[in-house]
């Protein structure tokens, strides 16, 4: 991870030196970051639209092997083989998230080594410093930052972004409410984003349902690997954002920003890919 923190570390450092303010160098990260992902994500809106247009054919091999489970899966593993289509692809880019979501974690919390690159003797010269005047803090380099940077301009962050300190923790500041407003805002991306994933793949699974012939279907009871893999990325949909906001809590709220910011562009991105997807397919059909 700290390879990859050192790279994004680079970037953002670049933009700071453009811009001069925490904040904004963030949001323009972000966006920078989501357009570098944008193949991965049409990769996975074109994996799930085409899993649907295969319900069809997967209905007729659950009718034909329903008392085969184990012909069963070896059918439909082949089917998505002949189809060129992975059912872990969400999990994939979900895999994907966590590596970026841990990096820019790293980054967020050690800014003087992964982006101003700061001498590590340096570093723990003010770490020894703080230790001696009795500053324990979890996030040194935040508070490197926070004692040190009047007197040294290396250590020097602009961390205001609209009245708001990035470099605070809600979890060591519970009786500031500002620190709240970015992590709240961060929550309702969150469950947006999932409502509206839950909804695009709500209406392809009615779509589906919509062209097959009613034909006899598999029993509920038995095994399905498939569902198994289709409910393993449904769980990591859920568990990565459940899992940072737990982070955000207790890292500076930079990262909970960055989160935000991320949050709003995914669910942009799933918009316009959606639409345009259609708007190709409905052209292809006339």
């Amino acid at each position: 991870m700290g390879a990859i923190s050192s790279l994004f570390g680079y970037l953002l450092n670049a933009l700071y030196s453009v811009f001069n303010n925490y904040g904004i160098a963030i949001i323009v990260f972000s966006v920078i970051l989501r357009i570098i992902l944008i193949p991965i994500t049409i990769k996975q809106q074109k994996s799930l639209k085409k899993s649907a247009q295969l319900q069809e054919e997967m209905k007729e091999i659950q009718r034909k092997y329903k008392n085969n489970p184990e012909k069963l899966n070896q059918e439909t593993i082949d089917l998505y083989k002949r189809e060129k289509l992975s059912p872990f692809a969400g999990c994939f880019s979900s895999i994907i998230q966590l590596v970026i979501i841990l990096s820019v974690f790293w980054l967020v919390s050690q800014p003087l080594t992964y982006m101003k690159k700061i001498d590590a003797n340096i570093i723990n010269d003010y770490k020894t410093q703080l230790q001696q005047e009795g500053n324990q803090s979890t996030y040194s380099e935040i508070a490197i930052i926070n004692r040190f940077s009047s007197q040294d301009a290396r250590v020097s962050l602009n961390m205001d972004f609209l009245g708001l300190d990035l470099s605070k923790v809600p979890s060591s500041n519970l009786n500031d409410w500002k620190v709240y407003i970015i992590p709240l805002l961060y929550v309702i991306s969150s469950v947006a984003s999932i409502k509206l994933t839950n909804n695009f793949n709500k209406k392809k699974k009615e779509d589906s349902k919509a062209i097959t012939d009613g034909t006899e279907v598999q029993s509920e009871n038995e095994p399905n690997e498939l569902e198994a893999m289709e409910a393993m990325n449904k769980n990591m949909m859920y568990m990565l954002p459940l899992m940072s906001v737990f982070i955000a809590f207790i890292a500076p709220l930079g990262l909970a920003l960055y989160w935000f910011i991320s949050n709003i562009l995914i669910i942009i991105e799933k918009i316009i890919i959606d639409t345009v997807m259609k708007h190709k397919e409905e052209k292809e059909n006339a």
